[in-house]
């Protein structure tokens, strides 16, 4: 449990530099450049995500903290959501009008929709971390920023092609999850 949990802090804390303290962020890469910045911030972020997985695979699901058979459908629709958010993101589409964050947004969703269902210690480290990284850092980026200036909305063709993208690489998702998390969904 302690890879995993320093893999979900590691992940945080460097997430949250640039949020909280952008003036310390412009220093550093003032001193060593931009180049070198980004990637020394890859490399922590991808060392996040080693210790994040072979954190998870190296506890043991342990014992159920609450029940709640229902969620199954929810985390469907939700993990959908939040897909569809996640894209939302990187392109143009009505939803940036409707949501500052699409992206943060989308990891909540997906926590939450994976905390319906997921009821274990492990899943309470990594999706309630995650679900408190995002909505932290929703909050700080926006008192950072300040007031949100929507785009222009995008056609309704735009949309449509999002969520037709988005159904097709959550049906590979939902498939391919066995294989990449090792949990069968069905």
């Amino acid at each position: 449990m302690t890879m995993l949990i320093l893999g979900v802090l590691l992940w945080t804390v460097a997430h949250f530099f640039p949020v909280f303290m952008p003036n310390l962020r412009a220093g550093a890469i003032s001193k060593v450049g931009e180049g070198p910045y980004k990637g020394l911030f890859t490399l922590v972020i991808v060392g996040a995500l080693i210790l994040i997985v072979f954190g998870w695979r190296s506890v043991g699901v342990g014992a159920d903290l609450y029940s709640a058979p229902w969620t199954r459908h929810a985390t469907y629709a939700l993990v959908l959501a939040s897909i569809i958010l996640f894209g939302a993101a990187k392109g143009q589409s009505r939803i940036r009008k409707l949501v500052r964050h699409p992206m943060l947004t989308g990891v909540a969703v997906w926590a939450i929709g994976h905390l319906l269902v997921n009821n274990d210690p492990r899943s309470m480290v990594l999706f309630g971390g995650m679900l408190l990284w995002a909505v932290v850092s929703i909050f700080g980026i926006n008192r950072r920023d300040g007031a949100y200036t929507a785009p222009e909305a995008w056609s309704w063709a735009r949309d449509i092609r999002l969520v037709m993208i988005s159904t097709v690489l959550y049906v590979a998702l939902v498939f391919g999850h066995p294989y990449f998390t090792g949990i069968p969904l069905f």
